[in-house]
């Protein structure tokens, strides 16, 4: 169970929290679990329609990872260079 918080925007939509949230878990799960490519990369999608720039992106990874020690682009340099399950990180 997570004893920590989502680094959220408050300006970020319903729908939007929701896209950030399940991309985040999604990592959670590459960390814990495993998960499928495929369903990193449909979450990441989703994620990159409300996270669009660079900068963000490092700025809500770096909350993330300090919040919960998972980082999001060791994840995403995971996913991009495999096509296989990603296997606990």
């Amino acid at each position: 169970m997570n004893n920590y918080s989502y680094p959220i925007d408050v300006a970020w939509t319903t729908n939007e929290t929701i896209a950030v949230v399940e991309f985040l878990q999604k990592i959670e799960s590459a960390y814990e679990k495993g998960i499928a490519v495929e369903d990193l990369q449909s979450a990441y999608k989703e994620f990159k329609k409300v996270v669009k720039s660079i900068g963000e992106e490092k700025r809500l990874g770096a909350d993330f990872e300090k919040e919960s020690g998972y980082s999001i682009y060791r994840t995403i340099q995971e996913m991009k260079s495999t096509t296989r399950k990603i296997v606990k990180m």
